[in-house]
């Protein structure tokens, strides 16, 4: 499993031409999954995100995590984020999980981080979306998590 997490000020998504919803202050995270990924993963992933130290205290040191400045999440599937860029001038997408795999466990992702974060905004798993949003910072780290 693979997320890009960026700090945000404020994001909002439309999914397939239709407004979707929108956060103020948190998180944006992207995310992907491969064949191996399971529960287990994403356990590890969403209380690594949930508890990232990522936005400032009041000395200005990264000292709080999303749920210290009570913000919320605009969680997102991405199978681009495995694109390898090795070989040619085309991403060969070989790693990231069919969507026969991979649209189970981004519905198990959205039921775990709704539990933390009952405010949560999501895309549509396969759909068409644009995402606006205001970095932070910017403030943007990658988690992965293989073979839990």
């Amino acid at each position: 499993m693979k997320c890009v997490i960026q700090r945000v000020k404020n994001a909002s998504i439309v999914t397939d031409g239709v407004f979707s919803g929108e956060i103020g202050a948190g998180l944006v995270v992207l995310v992907a999954f491969c064949d191996t990924d399971c529960d287990k993963t994403i356990d590890f992933c969403v209380e690594k995100i949930s508890n990232l130290r990522i936005f400032e205290d009041e000395n200005g040191k990264m000292n709080k995590s999303v749920l210290d400045i009570s913000g919320n999440i605009l969680l997102v599937s991405n199978f681009t984020l495995y694109g390898n860029t090795d070989k040619g001038r085309r991403p060969s997408f070989d790693k990231s999980a069919r969507a026969e795999i991979s649209q189970p466990l981004y519905n198990k992702c959205v039921e775990r981080f709704a539990e933390t974060f009952p405010s949560l905004v999501t895309g549509t798993f396969g759909a068409d979306m644009q995402i606006s949003l205001l970095n932070d910072g910017p403030v943007t780290v990658i988690v992965e998590k293989e073979n839990v």
